[in-house]
């Protein structure tokens, strides 16, 4: 199962996605910002799939700018390029698991574990 995220690319400081001005959105080119971040991404139309050490990372990109991409994750180190690749273009994540935005200068306490703690209640359901 993936870890699922939404980076938004906003003016304005995401407390909430019940929050969000969507004025304030801008689009942007978030493929080719992976296609500089990334060197092994592999391509099945318009599904791209970023292989790394022990994560992947999977998206779909249709060529066009938008304010916001969603990101399937595989694995915790995935989180990581993510975040720095999110600081270095001023965006903002989104974890629908846990509904909330995720601290990228402090990850751990909203990131992987709550994931994994949140994916173990959903099973035991």
């Amino acid at each position: 199962m993936s870890w699922d995220i939404v980076l938004f690319n906003s003016s304005q400081k995401i407390s909430t996605v019940e929050d969000i001005d969507e004025n304030q959105l801008v689009p942007c080119d978030f493929g080719a910002a992976f296609n500089a971040g990334f060197k092994n991404i592999k391509q099945d139309g318009e599904h791209y799939s970023i292989e790394g050490e022990n994560f992947s990372i999977e998206y779909f990109d249709d060529g066009e700018p938008t304010s916001n991409a969603l990101l399937n994750l595989h694995g915790e180190a995935a989180l990581y390029p993510i975040i720095d690749l999110a600081i270095k273009n001023n965006w903002q994540i989104f974890d629908t698991g846990l509904g909330e935005m995720i601290d990228l200068h402090k990850p751990a306490k909203n990131g992987y574990q709550k994931f994994r703690d949140y994916l173990n209640y959903i099973l035991k359901k």
